[in-house]
């Protein structure tokens, strides 16, 4: 009897560590296809460029020795001078010079540009990447929540095939089609748009990341007695300094503004458990859809609410997006 015990439980552990890995190797070994990164490249390095387009408007206020940060202010930030230091650095650091902190924002420009555009996307995102932490690093104490979602997206696409598809890359493996397919390099850096490991790895990446973010957020608000009573979402929208369409009209009616607090703060906690099952994952978006729409319409974040929407669209299965079923 003992023996029979024995076998069954060796067995069932087996079975179970079996299943465990293969569902390990599903999650990131699948090959993924790469519409949804190519949708998520353009967002982003959209958003991006309009990021440096309106540092351009200001550049000198924001970069360079008179600076409203100046660079001597900007290192001691991270060099333990006013806190703890930390890892980061950036060599605008040490650029006083107009002339060269104007041609380096025209070449920023530019590549982010070539990013969104998909052109040489294996280059053009690194590069991209690398010039935005740069510019996170030297702009301590000036920077939103904008910033950092467009750096990580921008980050995880950098991993994958994002410039296979709805990209200039795309259009120029479909015009020199042949040299592509006979030459290496020409074919690593114009990939077709077909499933890969790759693809699948960046975006499950960005979506633990993203599902982290949620999680801590929500419980950060859960510290705060506000987001408990229910009355978070009216002072909110009381706000003036946020406030750009009027909504205090909702201060009459408690009940809706509490309902809306409190799902806020059970969407956000509950995210990252909520999103991977597909019968609550369409519910999970439709709320975020409607919580980063309301703060981009009634609080005048636009560019936020804007890019932590497409930020959930990482969530999105690719064959949604494919031409025919026959492409799957």
């Amino acid at each position: 009897m003992i023996q029979v015990l024995s076998a069954a439980v060796k067995k069932g552990t087996t079975d179970w560590l079996r299943d465990s890995v293969a569902a390990w190797d599903r999650f990131w070994f699948s090959p993924r296809y790469p519409q949804v990164l190519g949708i998520l490249r353009i967002a982003t390095g959209l958003m991006l460029l309009y990021c440096h387009c309106v540092l351009a408007s200001e550049l000198f206020r924001f970069l360079g020795d008179h600076a409203w940060i100046n660079n001597a202010t900007a290192v001691q930030l991270h060099d333990g001078s006013f806190g703890v230091a930390d890892a980061g650095w950036s060599y605008l650091w040490y650029i006083e010079s107009p002339t060269v902190l104007v041609a380096h924002h025209v070449v920023t420009i530019l590549i982010t540009a070539a990013f969104a555009a998909g052109m040489v996307t294996r280059l053009t995102a690194p590069a991209a990447w690398f010039l935005q932490l740069m510019y996170l690093h030297r702009l301590t104490g000036a920077l939103f929540g904008l910033d950092q979602i467009v750096t990580y997206l921008t980050m995880y696409l950098m991993l994958t095939p994002a410039g296979s598809c709805y990209s200039v890359d795309a259009w120029l493996r479909r015009t020199f089609a042949d040299k592509c397919s006979s030459r290496r390099k020409l074919a690593w850096l114009f990939p077709e748009a077909t499933p890969s490991v790759a693809a699948n790895v960046g975006t499950r990446l960005f979506q633990i990341h993203l599902c982290v973010i949620y999680l801590f957020g929500g419980l950060s608000k859960a510290r705060g007695e506000l987001w408990w009573d229910g009355t978070a979402t009216w002072f909110a929208v009381a706000n003036y300094e946020y406030q750009s369409l009027d909504m205090t009209w909702i201060g009459e009616y408690p009940r809706i503004f509490s309902s809306l607090t409190h799902v806020t703060l059970f969407w956000e906690i509950s995210y990252a458990a909520l999103i991977w099952p597909r019968l609550t994952r369409p519910i999970v978006l439709l709320i975020a859809l409607a919580v980063h729409g309301g703060i981009a319409i009634c609080m005048g974040m636009v560019t936020f609410g804007t890019m932590m929407i497409i930020a959930n669209l990482v969530f999105i299965e690719p064959h949604w997006l494919l031409a025919s079923p026959s492409d799957e």
